[in-house]
């Protein structure tokens, strides 16, 4: 089991950037894999990027590739994502989700257990 707790989101000016962090409780966070997702307002939930349990391989959704960036520190059972160049379709809610696995994987459904959000506004 763990405990997933997010921070970091906020309101932005378009072209801003955000670094959004999720704190997992437990002693094995290395032992999972790690995902962003988002959620915007009648739009179902989609994916963002993921990262294996090393931090060895990571895969980004097209909408955010080249300005988004997901790590990792084992140390310190935190995964980030640094949000670069924000849009306001980036507007959303942001969920972090830790998989049994060492794969990264940007499949919601290969995800065991879900932060409860923080939310990004990016304003025109």
């Amino acid at each position: 089991q763990v405990q997933l707790v997010e921070s970091g989101g906020g309101l932005v000016q378009a072209g801003g950037s955000l670094r959004l962090s999720c704190a997992a409780s437990g002693r094995t966070f290395s032992s999972y894999a790690m995902g962003w997702f988002r959620q915007a307002p009648g739009m179902e939930r989609e994916s963002v990027a993921t990262i294996s349990r090393t931090g060895g391989s990571t895969y980004y959704a097209d909408s955010v590739k080249g300005r988004f960036t997901i790590s990792r520190d084992n140390a310190k059972n935190t995964v980030y994502l640094q949000m670069n160049d924000l849009k306001p379709e980036d507007t959303a809610v942001y969920y972090c989700a830790a998989r049994n696995g060492f794969a990264a994987t940007l499949r919601a459904s290969e995800y065991n257990y879900w932060g409860q959000g923080t939310q990004v506004t990016v304003s025109s």
